[in-house]
């Protein structure tokens, strides 16, 4: 097969697999609002530079990052558009978890977490529609499927607010109830992304293997440079190596289930994206444990450098 016909290719579900997947997008939104404090965003008011400087790089430099990639290697459309839609998502746990297994600091992983995820809601639709419709042939191939911009930001802020607002009124009314509930929601959104995920791998598998070269050097490019904005971001941000080391997964690790589930819900299900999406959710786990693997071997060196000193 073509790598061009990727373009043709469609994830169809019918209304009730529309509305479960809609539905799975809410309970991943629920999930993530019931977790927010107000401490978390306390690290603004510390270290505002810093703190915006991460943000800014999330929201801002990584979907520009992709950008000029996608002007220089010029994928197809559908999967340019998967490679922005993963950039314009926030991170997740995932990035909280490798943030603490690499030694790094978990206070400003959490704090950037947190505020992707509410600035998600208005941002991430708005940044799709805005990089998507920058790069020519995704723009067109959109214009092909019919895909009205208003509707899709209109739906997808509001299939991302609404979770949002109840998750966090529930957190600060009754945050005792919101533990008990984020333990179930969590689990439950979790096993959902990882279920979407796993389906857009099973479906495209017969379709994936012929392409699959290709998709792989883009999704494995795409996620490098990632990581490389993140190291660069924190090397710029800051002189303490925890942070770097934080900004360098908030930035590099994407919520590519979260990508996914977008992808089929609101954008026809196009077969080039949610291939780059799914692809992209198992690379990252895997560059992601490969650095958590290097700062570990680099910290564990340095400390027998120190100890050999001493003697």
């Amino acid at each position: 097969m073509d790598v061009t016909e990727l373009d043709s290719l469609r994830i169809v579900l019918d209304p009730v697999g529309q509305t479960g997947v809609a539905l799975a997008l809410m309970i991943v939104m629920f999930s993530v609002a019931l977790g927010l404090r107000v401490d978390d965003f306390r690290f603004l008011l510390d270290k505002p530079v810093l703190f915006l400087g991460g943000v800014f790089a999330q929201v801002l430099v990584l979907p520009f990052v992709t950008y000029l990639l996608i002007l220089v290697i010029t994928p197809p459309a559908s999967v340019a558009l998967g490679m922005i839609v993963v950039a314009c998502c926030p991170g997740g746990a995932v990035s909280n978890l490798m943030t603490y297994l690499s030694r790094g600091s978990v206070a400003v992983s959490v704090a950037l977490t947190a505020t992707s995820s509410m600035l998600a809601a208005l941002l991430t639709p708005a940044s799709i529609l805005f990089w998507s419709h920058t790069y020519k042939p995704t723009s067109t191939l959109l214009r092909t499927l019919d895909v009205s911009p208003l509707l899709f930001l209109a739906q997808t802020t509001f299939l991302l607010a609404v979770p949002l607002v109840l998750g966090m009124t529930v957190a600060a009314r009754a945050p005792d109830v919101a533990e008990r509930i984020r333990r179930r929601t969590t689990l439950l959104g979790s096993s959902v992304l990882l279920g979407v995920i796993i389906y857009g791998i099973v479906y495209f598998l017969d379709i994936l293997i012929p392409v699959l070269s290709l998709l792989g050097i883009v999704v494995v490019l795409h996620n490098a440079i990632a990581f490389a904005t993140g190291a660069t971001v924190g090397m710029i941000l800051s002189r303490i190596r925890s942070t770097r080391r934080a900004l360098t997964f908030e930035i590099g690790i994407q919520n590519s289930g979260l990508a996914l589930v977008i992808l089929v819900s609101q954008l026809k299900g196009l077969g080039g994206a949610a291939a780059v999406a799914a692809v992209w959710g198992v690379w990252d786990l895997i560059a992601g444990g490969v650095i958590v693997g290097l700062f570990r071997t680099l910290d564990n060196r340095r400390q027998l450098l120190w100890q050999t000193g001493q003697k």
